[in-house]
């Protein structure tokens, strides 16, 4: 199995168990999160870099309540890694429900840890589920 795979693998298995610290160990000191992102309206989504600041992308994760986080397959070439996942969440705020097919890309450099990190959702849809 690829490496890269396997980390990421190792990842979403912390992300379950609500383990962020082990999540972090895996990401390089100064990741670029949610690299070439072209919005900050969604806090979920700001550009963060370095593993402080993607710790607080875990912390907003409490603005939901996760009815399903399901990844479907991991796709493997060079360093990079995509994860299609299915997402089934509900906004504490609204009481929204957002389903979606996401798709995580994963970037790594030669030591082994993510050096970047993208999500690829329904924005709208989202955004629309947060509204009061």
């Amino acid at each position: 199995m690829n490496r890269h795979v396997e980390t990421v693998r190792r990842i979403y298995g912390c992300f379950a168990e609500g383990d962020i610290a082990g999540i972090l160990a895996r990401l390089d000191a100064a990741i670029d999160w949610e690299h070439d992102w072209g919005s900050e309206t969604l806090a979920w989504y700001q550009p963060r870099r370095g593993r402080a600041a993607v710790a607080g992308f875990f912390e907003t994760l409490a603005d939901f309540d996760f009815v399903r986080f399901e990844p479907r397959a991991f796709l493997a070439g060079g360093d990079m890694v995509a994860v299609p996942i299915e997402v089934e969440l509900v906004v504490k705020l609204t009481g929204s429900r957002v389903r979606d097919l996401e798709v995580h890309l994963w970037t790594f450099g030669p030591h082994g840890l993510a050096t970047r990190f993208r999500h690829v959702v329904d924005t709208l849809q989202l955004a629309n589920a947060t509204r009061p």
